[in-house]
Protein backbone atom coordinates (compact mmCIF):
# COMPACT_ATOMS: atom_id res chain seq x y z
CA UNK A 1 0.00 0.00 0.00
CA UNK A 2 1.58 3.00 -0.75
CA UNK A 3 1.74 5.57 2.09
CA UNK A 4 -0.80 7.92 0.58
CA UNK A 5 -3.21 5.77 1.21
CA UNK A 6 -2.70 4.28 4.05
CA UNK A 7 -5.46 5.24 6.61
CA UNK A 8 -7.78 5.56 3.49
CA UNK A 9 -10.69 2.86 4.07
CA UNK A 10 -10.77 1.07 0.17
CA UNK A 11 -13.52 2.26 -2.32
CA UNK A 12 -16.23 0.21 -0.67
CA UNK A 13 -15.77 0.50 2.78
CA UNK A 14 -15.58 4.59 1.88
CA UNK A 15 -19.16 4.12 0.44
CA UNK A 16 -20.20 2.55 3.49
CA UNK A 17 -18.75 5.13 5.60
CA UNK A 18 -20.41 7.64 3.84
CA UNK A 19 -23.81 6.05 3.99
CA UNK A 20 -23.78 5.67 7.76
CA UNK A 21 -22.48 9.39 8.16
CA UNK A 22 -25.32 10.55 5.90
CA UNK A 23 -27.47 8.73 8.30
CA UNK A 24 -26.44 9.97 11.06
CA UNK A 25 -26.59 13.50 9.86
CA UNK A 26 -30.13 13.09 8.45
CA UNK A 27 -30.88 11.70 12.02
CA UNK A 28 -29.40 14.18 14.55
CA UNK A 29 -28.59 16.78 12.24
CA UNK A 30 -25.28 18.65 11.25
CA UNK A 31 -24.28 19.91 15.01
CA UNK A 32 -26.07 17.54 16.62
CA UNK A 33 -23.47 14.70 15.09
CA UNK A 34 -20.21 14.59 17.47
CA UNK A 35 -17.11 13.09 15.94
CA UNK A 36 -17.25 10.89 18.85
CA UNK A 37 -20.94 9.58 17.43
CA UNK A 38 -19.25 9.34 13.43
CA UNK A 39 -16.03 6.93 14.70
CA UNK A 40 -17.96 5.02 16.64
CA UNK A 41 -20.57 4.61 14.23
CA UNK A 42 -18.17 3.84 11.63
CA UNK A 43 -15.83 2.09 13.09
CA UNK A 44 -13.36 4.05 12.16
CA UNK A 45 -10.42 5.81 14.34
CA UNK A 46 -10.51 9.69 14.82
CA UNK A 47 -7.01 9.50 12.96
CA UNK A 48 -8.52 7.22 9.81
CA UNK A 49 -11.63 9.70 9.23
CA UNK A 50 -9.94 12.72 9.30
CA UNK A 51 -7.39 10.97 6.90
CA UNK A 52 -10.06 10.00 4.81
CA UNK A 53 -12.57 12.88 4.61
CA UNK A 54 -10.20 15.75 6.65
CA UNK A 55 -12.95 16.76 8.84
CA UNK A 56 -16.49 16.19 10.22
CA UNK A 57 -17.21 19.48 8.23
CA UNK A 58 -15.12 17.53 4.88
CA UNK A 59 -17.77 14.17 5.85
CA UNK A 60 -20.89 16.14 6.19
CA UNK A 61 -20.05 17.98 2.58
CA UNK A 62 -19.33 14.48 0.59
CA UNK A 63 -22.10 13.03 1.63
CA UNK A 64 -24.64 15.76 0.70
CA UNK A 65 -22.85 16.20 -2.82
CA UNK A 66 -22.87 12.16 -3.03
CA UNK A 67 -26.71 12.10 -2.74
CA UNK A 68 -27.93 15.12 -3.85
CA UNK A 69 -26.17 14.27 -7.50
CA UNK A 70 -28.71 11.37 -7.54
CA UNK A 71 -31.69 14.09 -8.03
CA UNK A 72 -29.49 15.77 -10.69
CA UNK A 73 -29.58 12.95 -12.98
CA UNK A 74 -33.35 12.61 -12.59
CA UNK A 75 -34.07 16.06 -14.15
CA UNK A 76 -31.56 15.28 -16.40
CA UNK A 77 -33.31 11.93 -17.54
CA UNK A 78 -36.65 13.55 -17.42
CA UNK A 79 -36.46 17.02 -19.34
CA UNK A 80 -35.05 14.23 -21.74
CA UNK A 81 -38.65 12.93 -22.14
CA UNK A 82 -40.51 14.09 -25.91
CA UNK A 83 -43.68 14.41 -24.02
CA UNK A 84 -44.01 17.23 -20.92
CA UNK A 85 -46.18 15.31 -19.24
CA UNK A 86 -43.80 12.51 -18.46
CA UNK A 87 -41.23 14.96 -17.77
CA UNK A 88 -43.07 16.29 -14.87
CA UNK A 89 -44.09 12.91 -14.10
CA UNK A 90 -40.66 11.57 -13.65
CA UNK A 91 -39.55 14.47 -12.23
CA UNK A 92 -42.12 13.83 -9.01
CA UNK A 93 -42.29 10.54 -9.23
CA UNK A 94 -38.70 9.52 -10.05
CA UNK A 95 -37.67 11.88 -6.91
CA UNK A 96 -39.97 9.95 -4.52
CA UNK A 97 -38.70 6.30 -5.53
CA UNK A 98 -35.19 7.96 -4.53
CA UNK A 99 -36.64 9.90 -1.45
CA UNK A 100 -38.08 6.26 0.08
CA UNK A 101 -35.50 3.85 -1.22
CA UNK A 102 -34.15 1.02 1.55
CA UNK A 103 -32.68 2.82 4.45
CA UNK A 104 -30.28 -0.18 3.59
CA UNK A 105 -28.61 1.66 0.74
CA UNK A 106 -30.58 5.23 1.11
CA UNK A 107 -30.08 8.15 4.23
CA UNK A 108 -33.10 9.56 3.39
CA UNK A 109 -33.25 13.03 1.71
CA UNK A 110 -30.59 15.57 3.21
CA UNK A 111 -31.74 18.03 0.66
CA UNK A 112 -34.04 19.10 2.77
CA UNK A 113 -33.16 17.13 6.17
CA UNK A 114 -32.47 19.19 9.74
CA UNK A 115 -28.43 18.78 8.41
CA UNK A 116 -29.14 21.42 6.04
CA UNK A 117 -30.92 23.78 8.80
CA UNK A 118 -27.96 24.08 10.98
CA UNK A 119 -25.01 23.41 9.17
CA UNK A 120 -22.43 26.66 9.92
CA UNK A 121 -21.77 29.40 7.32
CA UNK A 122 -18.35 28.50 6.84
CA UNK A 123 -19.08 25.39 4.59
CA UNK A 124 -20.07 25.73 1.48
CA UNK A 125 -22.78 22.54 1.28
CA UNK A 126 -25.71 25.27 1.20
CA UNK A 127 -24.27 26.89 -1.70
CA UNK A 128 -23.87 24.04 -3.46
CA UNK A 129 -27.43 22.86 -2.61
CA UNK A 130 -28.70 26.09 -3.81
CA UNK A 131 -26.82 25.81 -6.83
CA UNK A 132 -28.26 22.29 -7.98
CA UNK A 133 -31.48 23.14 -7.15
CA UNK A 134 -31.31 26.34 -9.33
CA UNK A 135 -29.75 24.07 -12.03
CA UNK A 136 -32.04 21.72 -12.12
CA UNK A 137 -34.83 24.34 -12.31
CA UNK A 138 -33.23 25.77 -14.79
CA UNK A 139 -33.38 22.77 -17.15
CA UNK A 140 -37.21 22.13 -16.03
CA UNK A 141 -37.93 25.69 -17.18
CA UNK A 142 -36.21 25.15 -20.56
CA UNK A 143 -37.97 21.75 -21.19
CA UNK A 144 -41.61 23.77 -20.57
CA UNK A 145 -40.61 27.15 -22.94
CA UNK A 146 -39.92 23.89 -25.40
CA UNK A 147 -43.18 22.43 -24.64
CA UNK A 148 -45.40 26.04 -24.88
CA UNK A 149 -43.48 26.42 -28.41
CA UNK A 150 -44.42 22.70 -29.74
CA UNK A 151 -47.83 23.22 -28.57
CA UNK A 152 -47.91 20.63 -25.83
CA UNK A 153 -48.70 23.14 -23.10
CA UNK A 154 -51.22 26.07 -23.69
CA UNK A 155 -49.69 29.32 -25.14
CA UNK A 156 -51.07 31.29 -21.86
CA UNK A 157 -48.73 29.25 -19.58
CA UNK A 158 -46.10 31.16 -17.30
CA UNK A 159 -43.41 29.03 -17.48
CA UNK A 160 -41.59 30.58 -14.82
CA UNK A 161 -44.62 29.87 -12.30
CA UNK A 162 -44.67 26.24 -13.56
CA UNK A 163 -41.41 25.92 -12.80
CA UNK A 164 -42.19 26.89 -9.18
CA UNK A 165 -45.31 25.54 -8.51
CA UNK A 166 -43.52 22.17 -9.56
CA UNK A 167 -40.51 22.79 -7.20
CA UNK A 168 -42.65 23.38 -4.74
CA UNK A 169 -44.55 20.26 -4.70
CA UNK A 170 -40.82 18.64 -4.97
CA UNK A 171 -39.81 19.91 -1.60
CA UNK A 172 -43.11 19.14 -0.49
CA UNK A 173 -42.67 15.99 -1.20
CA UNK A 174 -39.31 15.46 0.12
CA UNK A 175 -39.82 17.01 2.96
CA UNK A 176 -42.78 14.71 4.36
CA UNK A 177 -40.25 11.98 3.13
CA UNK A 178 -38.07 12.87 6.07
CA UNK A 179 -41.02 13.18 8.33
CA UNK A 180 -42.23 9.48 7.62
CA UNK A 181 -45.07 9.15 4.94
CA UNK A 182 -44.41 6.02 3.03
CA UNK A 183 -43.36 5.40 -0.28
CA UNK A 184 -47.06 4.70 -1.71
CA UNK A 185 -48.87 7.62 0.31
CA UNK A 186 -46.22 10.03 -1.64
CA UNK A 187 -46.77 8.13 -4.77
CA UNK A 188 -50.44 8.84 -4.64
CA UNK A 189 -49.71 12.54 -4.06
CA UNK A 190 -47.58 13.10 -6.93
CA UNK A 191 -49.76 11.27 -9.06
CA UNK A 192 -52.57 13.52 -8.38
CA UNK A 193 -50.33 17.13 -8.53
CA UNK A 194 -49.01 15.48 -11.90
CA UNK A 195 -52.36 15.23 -12.94
CA UNK A 196 -53.92 18.51 -12.04
CA UNK A 197 -50.79 20.36 -13.35
CA UNK A 198 -51.49 18.37 -16.84
CA UNK A 199 -55.17 18.85 -16.83
CA UNK A 200 -55.06 22.53 -15.97
CA UNK A 201 -51.98 23.45 -18.56
CA UNK A 202 -53.42 21.17 -21.30
CA UNK A 203 -53.60 23.49 -24.79
CA UNK A 204 -57.60 24.03 -25.41
CA UNK A 205 -58.71 21.87 -28.25
CA UNK A 206 -60.12 22.92 -31.19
Amino acid sequence: MSPSNRGRPPAFERDQAILGAARLFWRYGYSGTSTRALTAGLGLSTSSLYSAFGSKAGLFEEAVRNYAEHYREIYRQAVAERDIADVIERVLLDSVLEFTQDTDSHPGCLISSAAMADTTDTLDTKAYIADLQDSNAEALRARIDEAIRDGQLSSGTDPGALTGLIQAVWHGLSAQSNLGVTRQELLETARLAHGLIVQRLAPHAG
